[in-house]
This record gives structure tokens, sequence and C-alpha cells, in this order.
């Protein structure tokens, strides 16, 4: 088992865009089907595979291009403290003054090693300066706890 971090940083309009942060359906629209849902699902196809947006489900960041994998550790305490680095770096950004607590972010990175200690994976989202967003994920590789099916991007 080992852990992959992910980590994106963009404008908060294009997270809110659902439709390209989750897999498209296995089976495309009917015959006949509106032009515009055609349309759609084939941006999806297109886009999802090869975007860095995060996905809604914190397991499909597995799906995503082995590019966007920031690093990979054996241990949960070095992905943990990954997330920590990250944390600090973007804590004078945060939208919220509670969210730049160091106490709290302190707690933010001892639960993700526990997560992760047990297979888990850990998603984190931030409102920073207005208008962006910043992610962060730490997935569980080899088997994922929540979707086993799902290969290793880095393997």
């Amino acid at each position: 088992m080992h852990h992959h971090g992910y980590l994106w940083v963009g404008p908060k309009q294009r997270f809110d865009h659902e439709a390209l942060r989750r897999p498209p359906h296995p089976d495309p629209p009917p015959a006949g089907s509106k032009p515009e849902l055609i349309q759609r699902y084939r941006e999806v196809v297109a886009e999802f595979p090869t975007s860095d947006l995060p996905p809604l489900e914190t397991a499909f960041w597995l799906m995503k291009p082995r590019s966007v994998v920031r690093s990979t550790w054996d241990e949960p305490k070095e992905a943990a403290a990954w997330l920590g680095e990250q944390l600090a770096e973007h804590a004078p950004r945060f939208g919220s003054k509670g969210q730049r607590n160091t106490t709290h972010l302190a707690l933010l990175v001892n639960s993700a090693a526990e997560r992760l200690g047990f297979g888990g994976d850990v998603s984190l989202g931030f409102y920073l300066e207005r208008p962006s967003y910043l992610s962060l994920a730490l997935v569980t590789c080899s088997p994922n706890r929540a979707a086993p099916e799902l290969a290793c991007p880095v393997l």
C-alpha cells in the first residue's frame, strides 16, 4: 500500500463545473438523444481522464493522468507531512481566518496520517483569496478501499 498526493489550485468557477469532475457514464446517450446531450457526453469523455480538475469522489483521482500525481509515499506520516507543507504554504491565502489557525492545521495533518494508516483517503478544500479554490487529496493506492478496481496511475 502507498499514497499519492494531489493538489489543484484554480478558479472557483472552474471547480464548480461538476460535470467535468465526474467520470463519464459507461454508456453513451442513446441514438436520437438531443445534440446538446451528445456533445456534453463527448466533452466529458475527452476531458475527465486528462484534466487536472479534482474529481467529485476522492478515489477517482486514480483515473487521472500520472502527471497530476505530485508525489508518492509508502508511509502515511510522510504523506501527511507533505499535506502539512501544502497547508502551511497556502494558509496565508485562506479565505477564513479560523482555517489559518495552526492548531487547526496540525489537527488536519494528524487526522490525515491516521486515516491513511487505516487505508482511507483524505480530501481537503479551501477557499483562497477570491475567486480561487485549493483542493488537496491523499489517495491510498494498491488497492484503494473505496474503489479497489481502479489501477494505480504510477505502476
